[in-house]
């Protein structure tokens, strides 16, 4: 059976095909895994090297929506380098090794899939809530569409094979993004709905979400809706006949999508809040607002004011950011929890002479002294 078009597959020493199943030195080691692996391996490394400021940061904010988009990039990334290392490994040629090889994409899909959808309706939906409750909400929905999706993906690639992705000489079929009628269909809608929220802040419907404001988000939208639309025209043209030309742009969205969207999540939503050296505001009071209080716990003046502020997840999608070091620097207005310089610190530093005396002003260590 097949799930492409009635035109012949193209031919197996076309560059853009023979790119996606050539094996190095007749190895099993394809070219178009090194070539996916590469960008995900370095953007892995990156993580890791930002790793311990990352954690520091994270430790110093009881918002969880910083943790949760970390949490996807890590996932997506690691999901990602996963797929290339078993893929080198199987022998796609038999039926186990190539369904083992889908069945990879399409959970590279699913992860990707998830953490596409969550980062654009929580920006729009949910944008102003910062609470775990919200936050769970929006991933499980998300999962679930994308549940639906990839199971939809999945089995047109196990029983409706695509012509186009067939390799003769070794007798299988290479993965083929469950068709080009689908992946064609799916890239459409995808687009059409981006292009929409791009319109969203020009239409009535501002008055009823809490639309993003920061030009970063809708960068962002606007690189996905061009993403979308080159796929839906590559599938197109493989559908309709434009064999070569068709194929090369299936090939270069392909790369570009499992490559470079989680960077891109990475640089638009958590770029600024992990490089600036001091968040001005560092406590969510608004995330805990579902958890009852203790009774021994006491109100402290400050806190009230605090409590008047945005929450974080405000900071990720509104141009008005409070992450701006200015504020720290002499003539600053707004004032600074000193104990987030302490939570910023590892433990080493603290004993190794670092007192809260650095830290606190002289009559507050004095008070905490007398206390």
């Amino acid at each position: 059976m097949s799930n492409g078009s009635d035109y012949p597959p193209v031919k197996e020493d076309t560059f853009c095909k023979y790119v996606l199943y050539y094996e190095i030195n007749n190895s099993r080691v394809r070219l178009w895994d090194v070539i996916i692996l590469i960008p995900n391996a370095l953007f892995v490394l990156f993580l890791l090297f930002r790793f311990n400021k990352a954690q520091l940061k994270l430790r110093a904010t009881s918002s969880p929506i910083f943790l949760t988009f970390y949490t996807l990039v890590w996932g997506n990334v690691i999901i990602s380098v996963v797929r290339c290392g078993v893929s080198m490994t199987v022998n796609a040629a038999v039926p186990l090794g190539g369904l083992v090889d889908k069945v990879l994409w399409v959970t590279v899909r699913f992860f990707l899939l998830a953490t596409e959808m969550s980062v654009v309706i929580f920006g729009l939906a949910f944008g102003h809530l910062d609470s775990r409750s919200s936050i769970r909400y929006v991933l499980l929905v998300t999962s679930l569409i994308s549940l639906a999706f990839t199971i939809t993906q999945g089995t047109l690639e196990i029983v409706m094979p695509d012509d186009m992705f067939h390799i003769d000489t070794g007798n299988y079929d290479l993965f083929g993004h469950g068709g080009m009628l689908f992946w064609f269909t799916s890239s459409l809608v995808f687009a059409v709905i981006y292009f929409i929220i791009l319109l969203l802040p020009w239409t009535p419907m501002r008055e009823y979400l809490a639309l993003p404001s920061k030009l970063s988000f809708y960068v962002y939208i606007l690189l996905l809706t061009l993403l979308d639309a080159a796929q839906a025209t590559g599938a197109g043209l493989l559908a309709w006949g434009a064999l070569q030309s068709g194929l090369c742009v299936v090939d270069v969205t392909t790369w570009m999508y499992f490559c470079l969207y989680t960077p891109l999540v990475y640089r638009t939503f958590l770029s600024e809040f992990f490089s600036v050296s001091q968040p001005s505001i560092m406590f969510s009071y608004k995330a805990q607002m579902d958890e009852p209080l203790d009774d021994e716990q006491v109100s402290l003046p400050h806190q009230q004011s605090f409590s008047s502020l945005k929450t974080d997840s405000d900071y990720i999608y509104q141009s008005n950011s409070v992450y701006d070091s200015t504020l720290f620097e002499a003539g600053g207005t707004t004032p600074m929890n000193p104990m987030y310089s302490a939570s910023l610190q590892s433990p080493d530093s603290i004993a190794s002479g670092q007192s809260l005396d650095n830290i606190l002003p002289t009559g507050n260590s004095q008070n905490m002294r007398s206390t």
